[in-house]
């Protein structure tokens, strides 16, 4: 059935030129255009869609993100950028935002310009 189709993501906008910016300019994206509906973004292979609406209630859970080999490097490059992390209370997170799962994952949060939620982890290390 669908284990050999792609899979193709989608987030919504309010806001289309500020997502544009933060997808490319902020996050780096690769644009693969834009329509009177959508915005589209390569994510390494997988495409983005992110629908033009005229409101946009984000969700109150990570929406997207991204599996990455140096989850600091990362975050304290999107913090240059201005990206804030989110903090959840009850959650022990260090002062860039990031909180370590049980099984030793590094993950961490922040918003687009809508308030979706995105994440950065990292996987534990394999000892």
């Amino acid at each position: 059935m669908l284990e050999s189709a792609n899979v193709v993501a989608f987030l919504a906008t309010a806001r289309p030129a500020d997502c544009r910016r933060f997808y490319q300019e902020t996050l780096g994206l690769i644009s693969l255009g834009e329509d009177p509906h959508t915005l589209m973004f390569d994510c390494n292979g997988t495409t983005l869609r992110i629908q033009k609406l005229k409101t946009v209630t984000p969700g109150v859970h990570t929406a997207l993100g991204w599996q990455v080999s140096d989850l600091v490097r990362e975050l304290r490059h999107l913090h240059a950028r201005g990206v804030v992390p989110v903090r959840y209370e009850g959650l022990e997170q260090d002062r860039d935002g990031v909180w370590t799962a049980p099984d030793g994952t590094l993950l961490a949060w922040f918003r687009d310009p809508d308030g979706n939620i995105l994440s950065l982890s990292e996987p534990a290390a394999v000892v």
